[in-house]
Formats: structure tokens, C-alpha cells, sequence
């Protein structure tokens, strides 16, 4: 997990159980979007993910899966699990500042750096096919 605090996630919430379901709380970056960010518990990378769509709107997908979305699905009921075991589950971000292009066109740090934070740190939820 220090690897990713070293280049910029920080940490701006957590998952709860609220009434039986999962729910979230976000103290930052709420309506930041092209995000990268990820599951934490235990000081342990559980999951690392992207984002074009807001934070929020994006953590709300976890908490209402549609039916078709597998990812989501799956992700919900490991966070539920986590937290029904008493483990808290954080969510870190980082945020792409849009400082980086290549010529006229811009480059998605987030999406660049997913690929390669999922390949060094292996998480456990992401389930590459």
C-alpha cells in the first residue's frame, strides 16, 4: 500500500453497513472524475479501479449493481463480507490533474497507471480474464 501512497492516493472515505446494505461515505473528490481508486483494508489493496463517471456516481454502481454488471456485483458482496467480518474498508483515490498530453492530445494517467498498480500489486478482488 505505500507504493500508492508514495504517488499521490489519498484517502477521502469508507464503506459501512447501513439498515442490512452497503453504503459509503466521501469526505473529498466526491464529484472528481477520471479517477483512479481503490479498496483498502487491513493496509491491504483489495481492489483498484477507474473512473470517467464522478466518484460518487461511481461508488454508488457498487451499492446498486445493475443485474448485468458482474464486477460490481462481485465487488459489493466482498465489501459486504469485509465489513460484516468487522474489517473496515477505505477508499483511496487519486486524481488525475490533466497535466500530462503527448503532442495535441491528452493522456489518462489513470487509466495508464490501472494497468500497471494491478499487475506490481496483484490485488484480490480485480480478476483479470
Amino acid at each position: 500500500m505505500q507504493e500508492i501512497l508514495k504517488i499521490g492516493f489519498e484517502n477521502v472515505g469508507q464503506w459501512f453497513i447501513a439498515n442490512g446494505d452497503i453504503n459509503f461515505t466521501l469526505n473529498k473528490f466526491a464529484e472528481g472524475n477520471n479517477i483512479l481508486y481503490a479498496f483498502i483494508v487491513n493496509n491491504e489493496i483489495k481492489y483498484i479501479g477507474k473512473s470517467t463517471k464522478t466518484l460518487a456516481e461511481r461508488m454508488g454502481q457498487y451499492r446498486n449493481p445493475g443485474t448485468s454488471q458482474k464486477t460490481n456485483i462481485r465487488n459489493k458482496q466482498c465489501i459486504k463480507d469485509c465489513l460484516l467480518k468487522g474489517n473496515k474498508v477505505f477508499i483511496y483515490v487519486f486524481v488525475d490533474s490533466g497535466m500530462f498530453s503527448y503532442g495535441s492530445f491528452k493522456i489518462n494517467l489513470s487509466a495508464g497507471l490501472e494497468d500497471s498498480i494491478i499487475n506490481k500489486c496483484d490485488p484480490e478482488w480485480n480478476i483479470i480474464k
